[in-house]
């Protein structure tokens, strides 16, 4: 289960209120690339994709947070009834599958912390969680930009970025623009 795009769109709206900053940009660009991408690839839903890009980010609602973001994101939609934009919201930001190559403070507890470590271990990724694991690295506030780019910001910003997950991005890339039979910055019109 998801929410309707109305809906999703009222809840953004409403979690941006509680903490305003760049992350709304952000969450609306990956949604948009998410849907075009979608639409792009035979058997997916676009609106579906718009949808759970424009969630996977909605912790940020609960403040300033690293890891807490996945943790209140994914907690937060369970409770609305919303699995499928839950597991969206705790999958973005693992795209190897697991805790190691998250970039960022852990600032939840070691019991939190586990509940992920659990989620993961069980979570077999599919085309919605890889879509904006990619669609995360290819979008900023400002728009679409290249990920290699956008992966050195994240660098430069955290001090580091492993290169699994780097080249696993582009993993990422590759897959949609088989399944698309296009370059992704053709489908999505990169900005930068």
């Amino acid at each position: 289960m998801y929410p309707t795009r109305q809906k999703a769109e009222q809840l953004l709206a409403e979690a941006a209120k509680c903490n305003p900053g760049p992350w709304e940009n952000h969450s609306r660009n990956v949604a948009q690339c998410a849907e075009k991408i979608a639409a792009a690839c035979q058997g997916m839903d676009a609106d579906k994709a718009y949808v759970v890009g424009l969630l996977h980010d909605i912790g940020r609602k609960f403040g300033v947070k690293h890891l807490g973001h996945v943790y209140d994101g994914w907690k937060y939609m369970l409770e609305l009834k919303y699995d499928e934009a839950a597991r969206i919201c705790l999958s973005h930001s693992f795209n190897e599958g697991d805790l190691k190559g998250y970039i960022g403070n852990f600032d939840i507890t070691e019991e939190q912390t586990e509940e992920i470590r659990q989620a993961l271990s069980v979570m077999s990724f599919d085309d919605y969680d890889r879509l904006i694991q990619l669609c995360d690295s290819l979008a900023a506030a400002e728009g679409v930009v290249d990920m290699e780019e956008r992966m050195n910001d994240v660098k430069r910003r955290y001090g580091s970025y492993p290169q699994s997950k780097w080249d696993k991005n582009m993993e990422l890339k590759a897959y949609f623009e088989q399944k698309a039979g296009e370059d992704i910055y053709d489908i999505v019109g990169k900005t930068w």
